[in-house]
């Protein structure tokens, strides 16, 4: 089996995963929303301070497993350096005193196996990984080949959806909020811009949406002043304006990608509203949708595991001093992931 760890923001988790069948037999997640909340987002430094308390008491449920353990696996990039580091310290440890491999995993091809948790890969694959801190769309052609054709060159989904709903003072994390008041919204009352609409630049970009939301406010008469169906309409006028987006530029992808099967991961992939747009592109296509379940679309060590078993069959190993948290550059589209 091999022991899992994420720590990359603000979910402290560790899973354990079998490595013959990729079944995933412990799984244990302790959030931090709560405690961030008053704060309008992550604070990193009280976020380590979780981790350093949280980890250590779910890794107690872990240890009738020990003797079965044959590698531990840690996100090491990207991510906040002082949360990472506790999960880093942890794996580290746990690989040194049992002498087992070590295997360093990017975050984001985790949650791009969050798809396989307990199934077998499928491949050649394009993905929409949307989360707090990525809008891309990446050609996966297998476990240590991923290439990003499309990324946002500012904001991504999951942040625009939290200071959207921090502008109209309605707490954190905003997407699922933000999602349950759109269901009582009208998605046209309020003309917001759908960005790069005419641009023919296959990127994604959220910034001048968001502004438009605060201009939108403003005339409103600020936060304090908006009725409760102002902002169930806003809600939902802003996340019609993110739908198109992501469906004129994804559509140009599809234009141009002969792979069948495509997926939506990341925290913000879990709005229903978003994966049933792409359930009717898809058919027009006539590509293969595949999602996550919803447990697994936020950070998890589920995922963390499940990329591990393939990397552990390759060998994917780094000395048990050699892994440290990386820091990365902004990725461009058409780099490697």
């Amino acid at each position: 089996m091999i022991l899992s760890i994420e720590s990359s923001c603000d979910d402290s988790s560790i899973a354990i995963t079998k490595i013959e069948n990729n079944e995933l037999i412990f799984h244990k997640k302790i959030s931090q929303e709560e405690q961030h909340a008053s704060y309008g987002g992550v604070v990193p430094e009280l976020a380590s301070r979780l981790h350093a308390i949280d980890l250590p008491n779910i890794l107690e449920e872990c240890k009738p497993y020990f003797n079965k353990l044959r590698a531990v696996a840690v996100t090491n990039q990207p991510g906040l350096g002082v949360t990472l580091i506790e999960g880093i310290a942890m794996a580290k440890t746990i690989a040194v005193s049992l002498d087992i491999p070590l295997i360093p995993v990017h975050h984001l091809k985790g949650h791009i196996y969050s798809l396989f948790i307990d199934k077998e890969q499928i491949l050649p694959l394009l993905v929409l990984l949307i989360s707090g801190g990525h809008t891309q769309i990446i050609r996966v052609d297998s476990l240590e080949k991923m290439t990003i054709l499309a990324t946002s060159i500012d904001d991504s989904v999951g942040e625009s959806f939290d200071k959207t709903a921090k502008m109209m003072g309605l707490g954190y994390p905003g997407g699922p909020i933000i999602e349950k008041l759109a269901r009582q919204g009208d998605e046209n009352r309020f003309d917001l811009p759908v960005p790069l609409r005419n641009s023919k630049l296959i990127a994604f970009s959220l910034s001048g949406l968001k502004n438009a939301v605060r201009l939108t406010i403003e005339k409103l008469g600020g936060a304090e002043k908006m009725s409760e169906q102002d902002r169930c309409d806003l809600s939902a006028s802003f996340q019609k304006a993110v739908k198109l987006h992501l469906l004129q530029k994804s559509k140009k992808i599809f234009e141009q990608e002969r792979i069948k099967d495509f997926a939506i991961v990341g925290g913000a992939s879990a709005n229903i509203y978003i994966r049933e747009a792409y359930q009717e592109l898809c058919k027009k296509f006539q590509k293969r949708l595949h999602t996550a379940p919803l447990e697994f679309c936020s950070d998890n060590a589920a995922m963390i595991g499940r990329y591990a078993t393939e990397a552990y069959r390759k060998e994917l190993f780094v000395n048990h001093y050699g892994i440290d948290v990386i820091y990365t550059k902004k990725r461009q589209s058409g780099t490697e992931l």
